[in-house]
């Protein structure tokens, strides 16, 4: 396992912080197509010692959703994957929620300390809201479970054989809530069956899971055995935690939620997954009130240092001596 973060920004504080904190990998959201912007932020990242290894956000894909592409999407993903083939960056995590992305109703739940987690609840949707910072309001054309999985097989079909040529592996990430509906709208990854369907509907090694925690705890299921369930599907992990329901849930501190974390973290060992592994929807701290929510720095700090002494417990190789570009 390899300890990874988002920055959200990312800019020379966010990543010498990270990589003091022993951070070895980075996710960053999609830099659009100019191969320049890539290069610039691959140098950025690795000038603290760290590798990209992750793009995640901002994906051409909301038309393919919703089988509205007129082609241009699907051809600007493939140039997508070609692109981060080219500077060996390894996964790409999406997700099928049409029409947003992932929906709280409220974002200052108080927790520990007076610290603000984000928290949903299907009795306020009329509140709810996208919070990918780059969406605007959330869509509210409806689409049924069927269409979703014709749309998701057909774009499959056309990225799948992209993604072998450049090995690039794509990463779905489970709805957020993981509702059977929300707003009128079908959710279809909302279940481990779901995700069963998904890596059978193209078989590929290409065609993977992203296992975000916080997403398949909501659905209620024993997470290490889950995981051992998914296996060898899962090539990037989303790590958090969540207390409550599908309809009525908030988001926990990492070390404070219902789920076994340690037990995860060795879950993970035993079916040999190496790959990245970042804290996720963090809690906001005091001073940090007006920031992102779930992406703040100081929660992610605090992350940090849980999740490395979780892995190297697990004996998972997390103990790094020296991460180079930061010296002095």
């Amino acid at each position: 396992m390899k300890l990874a973060t988002v920055l959200t920004p990312i800019n020379p504080y966010h990543l010498q912080l990270a990589a003091q904190c022993g951070v070895e990998e980075v996710v960053a959201r999609y830099p659009g197509p100019d191969m320049a912007d890539w290069q610039a932020l691959q140098a950025q990242i690795a000038s603290f010692g760290m590798k990209w290894t992750v793009i995640e956000g901002n994906l051409p894909l909301e038309n393919q959703k919703v089988g509205r592409d007129d082609g241009c999407e699907v051809a600007e993903f493939q140039s997508l994957l070609r692109q981060a083939g080219e500077l060996g960056i390894p996964l790409v995590c999406y997700n099928f929620m049409a029409g947003t992305d992932w929906v709280r109703t409220t974002t200052n739940v108080l927790a520990r300390g007076g610290a603000w987690v984000t928290g949903f609840s299907l009795a306020d949707v009329d509140h709810a809201v996208s919070l990918d910072a780059r969406r605007g309001a959330i869509d509210r054309e409806s689409i049924d479970s069927a269409a979703l999985w014709n749309n998701l097989e057909r774009m499959l079909n056309e990225l799948i054989p992209v993604a072998e040529e450049a090995g690039v592996t794509l990463c779905m990430h489970p709805d957020d809530p993981p509702l059977p509906e929300f707003l009128g709208r079908a959710r279809i990854m909302n279940s481990v069956e779901g995700f069963e369907r998904l890596v059978r509907l193209v078989p590929s090694p290409r065609n993977a899971i992203c296992f975000c925690q916080g997403s398949f705890a909501t659905m209620g299921v024993d997470i290490p055995a889950t995981i051992r369930r998914l296996g060898p599907h899962i090539k990037y992990v989303h790590f958090r935690d969540v207390s409550g329901t599908p309809e009525s849930f908030v988001e926990t501190f990492h070390d404070i939620g219902p789920t076994d974390m340690a037990a995860a973290i060795r879950a993970y060992r035993e079916i040999g997954f190496d790959g990245p592994i970042r804290p996720d929807h963090v809690p906001q701290l005091v001073g940090e009130e007006d920031g992102e929510p779930g992406y703040t720095m100081l929660g992610r700090l605090f992350a940090y240092g849980y999740l490395r002494g979780l892995m190297e417990a697990a004996g998972s190789g997390a103990k790094v001596e020296r991460i180079k570009g930061t010296e002095g």
